[in-house]
């Protein structure tokens, strides 16, 4: 027979068996359960981090990479809409490049303007002049363009970074350097006059940071 202390030592068990498993009664977690629920919460959510991260980051350079993808077609589609207006006089060389600058007279809205496609300082600039209609003031405009400094009225910063700028005639069913092959002159017209033939096409070569980009425009036929 037991005594009544084992008795009563069992009684204490059952009545605590009973209680664990009493309906709405649950067991308390522990010390070190609650320390590892917590350290295994805090390695997902430094995961779960590092993944949203990963994809704000990615998501930033996508965008800054269509901005500047849609900024480079805007500038190169002003440089061809310059290109096929060129406007042809005796005031002004109608296309000229001098290595870093090309510079041409365009017909624009209210007359004839001049434009200059400059490498300055590490970024590609684009001036370009108040339309004009008379003769003095082409030549004028003409001449000030030689000494641009970046601030003028009409100056615009298209690139922000390019390292090297060159420019290609095509005249003979070739490319030629725009220095090199010089402007050659239709027959009759003295060579360096405003009156020089025009090339049928005109090659761009410019330096960015993502490499090399060429862009060719052919020239309207233009009407004698």
């Amino acid at each position: 027979m037991k005594n009544a202390a084992e008795q009563g030592h069992e009684a204490r068990r059952a009545t605590r068996r009973a209680a664990d498993h009493a309906p709405g009664c649950q067991r308390a977690f522990t010390l070190v359960e609650v320390l590892v629920a917590l350290a295994i919460m805090a390695v997902i959510a430094a995961m779960a981090w590092r993944g949203v991260d990963g994809i704000a980051r990615s998501r930033d350079v996508s965008n800054a990479a269509v901005e500047r993808t849609l900024r480079l077609n805007t500038v190169l589609a002003q440089w061809e809409q310059d290109l096929l207006a060129i406007h042809t006089s005796f005031a002004a060389p109608p296309l000229r490049f001098d290595g870093a600058s090309l510079r041409l007279t365009r017909e624009a809205p209210g007359g004839v303007q001049l434009v200059v496609w400059t490498l300055r300082g590490g970024a590609w600039w684009r001036w370009a002049s108040p339309a004009v209609t008379r003769v003095s003031d082409l030549q004028e405009h003409w001449l000030r363009s030689q000494q641009l400094l970046g601030n003028e009225p009409g100056t615009l910063q298209v690139i922000d970074s390019a390292s090297a700028l060159q420019v290609y005639f095509f005249r003979g069913n070739a490319w030629a350097n725009a220095q090199s092959s010089g402007d050659a002159a239709a027959p009759g017209v003295t060579a360096g006059s405003s009156d020089e033939r025009l090339p049928t096409g005109v090659r761009l070569v410019i330096t960015l940071p993502a490499g090399k980009l060429t862009r060719d425009v052919m020239l309207a036929p233009l009407v004698p």
